[in-house]
């Protein structure tokens, strides 16, 4: 609306400037070619008439020059000009703006609901949780423009300033179970010292842009602050594998019996091209196929038909030399050959987390990055096969791209597949939408940033015990109220909620072997496997 104001103000000054010059240049051609003068005033309003199309001048039968002839013309035509130009420039958007929805100021009758200073992809994560668990959420969002089009789109959203106490009071904060500060790291301590202010026992939950600031988010008075960059770092770097060993180091224990870890096929191993049935995975190596992603899109259970590739990332459950021997299958014979050497693109703050990790491992590595800065070995374009030639990706056993523009990775994830079709290819992804992309683009393992913040805050508001937010599934431990007395295969759990059900926690012990004959018991304690979704409609049926 503001655009709209400026542009008003100038097509009327412009207007204003054109009919002037035209009242001077009429006074005088009345005067110098007609002989009849007119007054500055009727002169002023001959042209008024012309451009507004309410009369063609009460003149026009005194006009006998060729000069005045051809004035009245241009102004005849300069008049309908400007009217087309006011219809684009003035008219529609008054009229667009007239018809469009306003987003609204505040909210009336809310409780336990959550406020989210600010949407971002995790808050779009988190909105889903709460809608699938029947929690309430309102959006404080201080753009105008940007309140209305999530208005439009259905979302909960007031237009307000989060930082202010008329902002969070009109998002009834102080009936709130929590606040969401999802921003800058200014600007979230702003908002979080306002909410504390406002409502000293509301829990407050912020995101640090730097971890180096999340010192400043406590002492504001946050009660749990978020660094998702550091945590997916540290995951993308516990997926580097090497020929030299094969043991397993980014498990999930559910117990002493079993656990949990999703597998990676990588390129140039043995299982590609054939499917799950041909395999045989459990009678070679004693290990369960809970579920398999295949270019980003999980089914639980896989299809016996499914054909592994390149792309497919394997949940397993398992005794640890059963999951051992299943990982030595998914890995590439050639890389036995290669060296040890890890390639990281990117020195952002996941690439930082990486390398602490590979720092710790012993695992020797080349950073590329765009910026010269301490711990950057050269600096040029991922994108640039040349620049990839010269940072060793040939000779690398993997690469990480560690990026934060999720174009950029897409295009690097293809030209890096294309120097080395052997490699090993880590990414982040930025959003949960591109993940696919990644995963075309020849990428074995791609973990969404959004993916990782989304559970965090799921968990910590909803009290939801997830057993690893960096996973590409949901791994959550809860009980079932709704599905006590009945069995997993009268529940009809995988066709309902695309779940999995991998294990049951009963009088402290964990059964791992759990058929559709398995019935629930009062008090059992179930972990399930399954996308945000699944988990998700897992609970709200369930739960």
């Amino acid at each position: 609306m503001d655009s709209w104001r400026h542009r008003t103000f100038y097509y009327l000054l412009g207007l204003l400037a054109v009919m002037f010059a035209y009242t001077l240049a009429y006074d005088y051609g009345m005067s110098a070619f007609e002989n009849d003068p007119r007054t500055f005033l009727e002169s002023f309003q001959i042209v008024v008439e012309t451009f507004t199309t309410t009369g063609f001048g009460s003149d026009s039968a005194g006009w006998s020059s060729t000069e005045m002839l051809v004035l009245i013309v241009v102004m005849d035509l300069t008049g309908v000009l400007l009217i087309f130009i006011a219809l684009p420039v003035l008219v529609f958007p008054l009229f667009e703006e007239a018809i469009s929805t306003t987003a609204p100021t505040s909210v009336e009758d809310f409780e336990d609901h959550v406020v989210i200073c600010n949407l971002t992809s995790r808050g779009e994560t988190l909105i889903d949780e709460l809608e699938s668990n029947g929690v309430g959420y309102v959006v404080v969002e201080q753009d105008r423009e940007v309140a209305e089009e999530l208005h439009e789109a259905e979302y909960s959203v007031i237009h307000a300033d989060p930082k202010t106490l008329d902002g969070l009071r009109a998002a009834e904060l102080p009936s709130a179970r929590a606040l969401v500060a999802d921003d800058t790291d200014q600007i979230n301590t702003s908002i979080i010292l306002t909410a504390k202010e406002l409502a000293g026992d509301v829990e407050v939950i912020s995101f640090a842009e730097d971890p180096s600031r999340e010192r400043y988010h406590h002492l504001a008075g946050a009660d749990t602050v978020f660094s998702p960059r550091a945590l997916l770092g540290r995951s993308l770097a516990s997926k580097i594998t090497t020929s030299i060993s094969t043991s397993l180091s980014d498990t999930i224990a559910a117990g002493d019996q079993f656990e949990i870890v999703e597998l990676p096929i990588h390129h140039g191993s043995e299982l590609i091209g054939k499917t799950i049935d041909e395999i045989g995975i459990r009678q070679r190596t004693g290990a369960n196929v809970i579920g398999a992603w295949f270019r980003g899109q999980f089914e639980t259970p896989p299809s016996p038909d499914a054909v592994i590739d390149s792309g497919t990332v394997l949940l397993v459950t398992g005794q640890e030399p059963q999951l051992e021997r299943l990982k030595n299958l998914t890995l590439s014979d050639i890389r036995h050959f290669r060296s040890s050497q890890t390639l990281l693109i990117g020195r952002g703050e996941v690439g930082d987390s990486v390398a602490s990790r590979l720092d710790e491992e012993g695992i020797p590595y080349t950073t590329l990055d765009l910026v010269e800065k301490p711990g950057v070995d050269r600096v040029g374009d991922a994108t640039d096969p040349e620049e990839l030639e010269a940072a060793g990706i040939q000779e690398a056993n993997t690469a990480v791209l560690a990026l934060s523009d999720d174009t950029t990775t897409e295009f690097a994830t293809l030209v890096a597949r294309d120097l080395s079709p052997d490699i090993e290819i880590l990414a982040r992804a930025e959003e949960n939408e591109n993940v696919t992309k990644i995963y075309r683009a020849g990428a074995d393992y791609v973990l969404s940033l959004a993916t990782v913040s989304g559970r965090m805050l799921a968990s910590t508001i909803l009290d939801e015990e997830v057993i690893s937010f960096d996973k590409q599934v949901d791994i959550v431990q809860t009980e079932a109220p709704g599905l006590v007395g009945t069995t997993i295969g009268e529940a009809e759990v995988r066709s309902e909620t695309n779940c999995t059900v991998i294990a049951v926690e009963r009088n402290g012990d964990v059964r791992t072997e759990i058929g559709p004959d398995f019935r629930i018991e009062d008090g059992d304690e179930l972990i399930i496997a399954g996308t945000d979704e699944g988990t998700s409609a897992f609970t709200e049926r369930f739960g």
